[in-house]
């Protein structure tokens, strides 16, 4: 699907983003009105289509200039992913603090005008140092939550109802699902799990080089909670290059990277990355069960990820 304005090259939506459609009758719908959508927004507020068109899980981001020529990028996000709502808030709470910065916003349409970083993501360094670039983020990240923000216990909570359920053939180590259910039980119901803004999806490929960074923050998860929650995510990114040696030296290097860095407490935030890497891997038998099919190969491999992570954390 594509939209034109004027003499532009007609945007066409990613085929990544078009496989989305796979999900439902919901993303469909969202699909059908994405060009339509954006080439409203582009009319409305004056902008120019520049390329290259990305897109993420759940967003459209083309390029575009606005009409005093400042470059920027427009997001558009299925309507669907709650966890996301608050997204355009946040980034105006932050204010570019460590963070890209929100130039207009139609939360009405899950439409954003944010600030054009650079394409240069924290891949492109050595893991560890980026996860030392990460920690340095927190602090201007983690300041008090804003009132309407979900609270991380709120999803947790939810979520480790859903894994309570996992029958005892699963392919995940049964201790390790008690020990999640112990543990996330305990950090939920915990007031110190809630009250700051969390990022809840900060890695490498979500952090971008920027002159006046040199290390900015994109495509936040907002949510009131516990930095100790924060770390997960750098562990299971770059696993093409970590999961080929010493998993479990990687894994402890990065973690400890962020924890010293931010001055986070090693033992609630290996608590919180347990208690992370369980559901994630139980995501995935959901997906599988959802659609009455086996565990494909890759969702086989998830499931080993997340149980490496877990257990390297804790060794």
């Amino acid at each position: 699907m594509a939209f034109v304005r004027g003499d532009v090259t007609p945007i066409v939506v990613p085929p990544g983003l078009e496989a989305q459609r796979r999900l439902g009758a919901d993303w469909t719908a969202w699909l059908d009105r994405l060009p339509g959508l954006a080439a409203e927004l582009v009319e409305e507020w004056g902008l120019t289509l520049e390329g290259p068109v990305c897109h993420g899980f759940c967003s459209l981001v083309p390029a575009v200039r606005t009409e005093n020529g400042t470059p920027a990028v427009l997001k558009l996000t299925f309507e669907g992913d709650d966890e996301s709502e608050h997204e355009g808030v946040v980034l105006q709470h932050w204010a570019g603090r460590g963070t890209v910065r929100l130039l207009r916003a139609d939360p009405h349409r899950r439409a954003l005008l944010l600030e054009r970083l650079g394409h240069e993501d924290l891949a492109t360094i050595g893991y560890v140092e980026a996860a030392e670039v990460v920690g340095g983020l927190y602090a201007a990240l983690h300041v008090p939550a804003l009132p309407q923000l979900r609270t991380v216990a709120s999803y947790v909570g939810g979520w480790l109802d859903d894994l309570a359920t996992l029958t005892r053939d699963a392919p995940i180590p049964r201790r390790m699902v008690e020990q999640a259910l112990h543990l996330g039980q305990a950090l939920v119901s915990d007031p110190g799990s809630a009250g700051v803004i969390v990022h809840g999806d900060l890695h490498d490929h979500n952090v971008l080089a920027s002159p006046r960074g040199p290390w900015l923050a994109i495509d936040p998860k907002p949510m009131s909670g516990d930095p100790h929650y924060e770390p997960a995510p750098m562990l299971w990114n770059r696993w093409e290059e970590i999961g080929t040696g010493d998993v479990r030296s990687a894994v402890r290097s990065r973690f400890h990277a962020l924890v010293d860095t931010a001055g986070l407490e090693e033992g609630r935030a290996c608590d919180w990355v347990v208690v992370r890497m369980v559901i994630n891997a139980h995501w995935a038998i959901q997906d599988a069960d959802r659609t009455g099919r086996p565990l494909d190969q890759d969702e086989r491999a998830w499931i080993t990820r997340c149980i490496a992570i877990a257990k390297a954390v804790q060794d």
